[in-house]
């Protein structure tokens, strides 16, 4: 039996080798050190790891917060990176196939002028490389052969995308309509030129409209939900507020009940007390104003304005400049930039709220804040009722301040206790099979809903639809009556050699591009003026009203320097459009080539060391 034993545990610990050892052959510190192997360029775990965190580290500086791998994963950063590798080794494989290297000499000067590296005279530090190197967790071997990698890398992208260019005239194109100008007039038509009868409509007219117009009176998908909901102000009266607390509130907002008199100040600083004497006197006998000096200074009045002040901000001039009148200047005074003239440009007066007059609004304030807390508290009990099977009526019987309601929620309901958004997005994935749970809301409330049933699009009723048909039916008649009246007035604009009627109020407009934005216009009129030719005349309208237009004269881009420096960026973003794509196709065709296979095991094994 001894012996026996003996071999027992010879061969758990045996099992215990050999699973020890499976771990290490993924562990990012065990035995497989290749993350993914690309043609004869391998991607190694340590490369990944390293890339990694420096994507995590980026996006945790620029958001200011922690993050996760399970935020990097599910924003894609892992897979983002792992490509980038890749496409790297693929590119290093392919430098391998067509020979393509840098010297030492090409390698120690990039090395030299990169700023990291450089002491304090600008020259190359041997101390601060290896100092740079050991942060990065990376030896000269490796970090030499990452910087020859790429600036082959540079080189080789340089010969696949260098000397592209597009056509001149496509970017000339581009530029003739972005630039191109109209230069128009027209005549805007309102409610008012409508010739219309004051008679209300009557219930055929309304009904015909309806019935003509249904789809616009279609109510959209609706649910029907019963919910329940704890709000704080139902439980404002049963909390007792203490006043020692109230007045510890009131104090800790003594900022807000007592604020000391401002007042709006600009403050003109002098060299020295010489100039600043001869200042104040040239103002006291009328031979200058006080914009006149700050306008000497070749300053403006912003420059030397400091807001609303109280009289501490102030220090020792602000007795002197609380003194003075509105619009008087005191000085000179001093200040910590020398001496200066301080000019009150208005006055705010103080505000005092004593503890009596603040008690209802603080006592409001530390009672709703302790209902919520009180809700918080019995917000897991009634969680646990609903488990159980209580339904929302019998909860909202035996819990006290617990109130049920009934809502026809669309996506477009805002209204009540949807206004919140927790609860419309409650709302927009309940289903019939769902069971109420407890949610918050955004003001501590608590609430649970459920799901009664789906009503699919239907037409509302005529009677509850009656106010927005009659509204409708109304701006459908003011529409139709401004079109008739547009059309005529476009007939007596042709008849009369494209010149508007002399009681008309005609607006011209000279050269306007494309985006040129006009109020009180229909949205669509530059596209259709840009669509006319010279003398045409046009009718267009929309909700924003109706106008007849006359198109005068087309005119190119004007020769502005805007309009030159516009040329130019589009120029360079076509060529550079074209160089991305001619890399991309290279890129897809080189990895191709490379054949990329990725051991995921590895990958995970990365991904456990940031757990």
């Amino acid at each position: 039996m001894k012996h026996l034993s003996k071999t027992f545990v010879w061969i758990l610990m045996g099992l215990l080798f050999v699973g020890l050892a499976g771990f290490g052959a993924i562990n990012v510190s065990g035995t497989t050190r290749t993350l993914a192997t690309v043609g004869e360029t391998d991607v190694s775990v340590d490369d990944y790891a390293r890339a990694l965190q420096q994507e995590q580290r980026a996006i945790q500086a620029q958001s200011g917060q922690s993050v996760p791998l399970s935020q990097l994963i599910s924003m894609g950063v892992d897979r983002g990176v792992l490509s980038g590798l890749v496409a790297s080794a693929a590119l290093d494989n392919e430098m391998q196939t067509l020979g393509i290297s840098v010297g030492d000499e090409t390698l120690l000067k990039e090395i030299t002028q990169i700023q990291a590296f450089q002491g304090s005279d600008g020259a190359f530090s041997r101390d601060n490389y290896r100092f740079a190197l050991e942060n990065a967790g990376l030896s000269e071997p490796e970090f030499e052969e990452d910087m020859r990698a790429e600036t082959a890398r540079t080189l080789l992208q340089g010969a696949i995308v260098g000397g592209t260019r597009m056509p001149a005239a496509l970017g000339e194109t581009l530029t003739d309509y972005i630039g191109a100008r109209r230069s128009f007039a027209y005549v805007r038509l309102s409610a008012e030129d409508a010739v219309l009868t004051a008679v209300e409509p009557t219930e055929d007219e309304l009904r015909a409209y309806y019935e003509a117009n249904i789809d616009a009176f279609t109510l959209p998908e609706t649910k029907v939900i019963t919910y329940v909901a704890l709000r704080p102000d139902a439980l404002v009266d049963e909390v007792e507020v203490d006043e020692t607390a109230l007045r510890a509130l009131y104090e800790e907002r003594d900022a807000e009940f007592n604020v000391p008199e401002r007042r709006l100040v600009e403050r003109l600083v002098f060299a020295d007390q010489d100039a600043a004497d001869t200042a104040k006197a040239q103002l006291d006998v009328g031979g200058t104003t006080f914009e006149t000096l700050v306008q000497d200074r070749g300053l403006s009045l912003s420059d030397i304005d400091m807001g609303d002040v109280a009289q501490d901000d102030l220090g020792a001039a602000g007795e002197a400049v609380f003194a003075v009148e509105m619009g008087d200047v005191a000085g000179p005074l001093p200040s910590d930039l020398g001496p200066a003239l301080y000019r009150v440009n208005g006055l705010l007066e103080a505000s005092f709220t004593s503890f009596e007059d603040a008690l209802p609004a603080l006592r409001e304030e530390l009672a709703l804040d302790r209902a919520r807390r009180v809700i918080e508290s019995r917000a897991e009990g009634i969680d646990d009722l609903l488990a159980s099977g209580a339904t929302l009526e019998e909860l909202a019987a035996e819990e006290h301040g617990l109130a049920v309601g009934r809502i026809d929620w669309t996506a477009d309901t805002t209204d009540g206790i949807a206004a919140y958004d927790t609860f419309r997005t409650a709302a927009e994935a309940v289903s019939v099979e769902d069971f109420p749970t407890v949610d918050y809301l955004d003001d501590g409330s608590v609430f649970a809903l459920r799901l009664d049933e789906v009503l699919d699009p239907r037409p509302e009723p005529f009677d509850s639809a009656r106010p927005a048909v009659t509204e409708a039916f109304k701006a459908d008649r003011v529409a139709k009556a401004l079109k008739a009246e547009a059309d005529e007035l476009k007939a007596v604009v042709e008849a009369n050699d494209g010149q508007f009627p002399e009681d008309r109020d005609v607006t011209e407009q000279t050269g306007l591009t494309r985006t040129a934005y006009l109020d009180q216009t229909p949205v669509d009129l530059m596209n259709e003026v840009f669509e006319m030719e010279v003398g045409e005349v046009r009718v267009v309208s929309d909700a924003e009203g109706t106008v007849v237009v006359r198109l005068d004269d087309t005119l190119p881009p004007d020769d502005s320097d805007d309009m030159q420096f516009l040329t130019q960026a589009l120029s360079e973003q076509l060529d550079q459009s074209l160089s991305n794509e001619i890399f991309q196709i290279y890129m897809q065709a080189v990895q191709t080539r490379a054949r990329p296979q990725v051991n995921q095991q590895a990958v995970n094994a990365v991904h456990a060391t940031f757990q």
